[in-house]
Formats: C-alpha cells, structure tokens, sequence
C-alpha cells in the first residue's frame, strides 16, 4: 500500500483537525492565556479577523475569556499595553508568536512565568525526526 493510497481520520472528519490544531495550540503555552497567564479556555485572533487576520497557527493564541472579550477586534498589542498585568516579556512573546518564533514566544513565557510547564518537550528540545540536509 502506497501512502498516497492511504484514508486518514482528518480527511474523513475535518472538525477532527480542528479540534487537534486548536488543542495544540493550547499544549503550547502549557493551557494558560498568553496575556495574563490563567488557565487558557478560547482561542483569540492576535489581528482580529474583522481586520484581515487569518485562522493561522502564527494569528491564534490561547487566551481566558475574560481577555478575548475584553480584546473584542481592538489591536493585541495596543489593547495588552494598557491592560493593569501588562508585562514586557509577554509583550515580546506575543510579537515573536506573530511573526512564526513560537520556541521564542515559549521561552519568553517561560521566563515570565517561572511556574510555567510546557507539555510538548520535544518541541522546546527541537528533538524533531526531520532534520535539514
């Protein structure tokens, strides 16, 4: 049997992947909001979609509720510097998360939270099984 010939869950449930990649998103940061730190229940557009922003893994991040609706389709950046548990380091983790460095973005989140716990060590350890030639 060839791989191209092979039937996988995703392709016959797609809610399936959703449910994965929304999942993995929040495995990420260890289920906690990337603006203030509690437990994670949502998923926010860092550029609302209202203003363009896309369902990508670089737009998406987890947030509480209170924080997304809070946020509504205001601008992340602009709307998290004027929040009272404004902190710096998860001011740069959400621009690195933006621009595609979520092992920046995890550090960073790591660094301002000393509790934090990463669920995907092998993300962090870059102990991936594709390596460049």
């Amino acid at each position: 049997m060839h791989i191209n010939d092979a039937v996988f869950l995703e392709d016959l449930c797609p809610k399936f992947r959703l449910r994965q990649w929304r999942k993995s998103i929040h495995n990420f940061t260890g289920k906690s909001c990337i603006y203030c730190g509690n437990p994670s229940e949502s998923i926010d557009h860092v550029i609302p979609r209202s203003q363009g922003g896309l369902s990508t893994t670089e737009n998406c991040v987890p947030a509480c509720l209170s924080c997304n609706g809070d946020k509504s389709d205001k601008n992340a950046l602009y709307w998290y510097r004027r929040q009272k548990f404004y902190d710096p380091r998860r001011a740069m983790a959400i621009r690195a998360w933006l621009e595609g460095d979520l092992r920046l973005a995890i550090r960073l989140l790591q660094w301002a939270n000393p509790h934090f716990k990463v669920k995907n060590k092998n993300y962090i350890n870059d102990e991936s099984e594709y390596k460049a030639a």
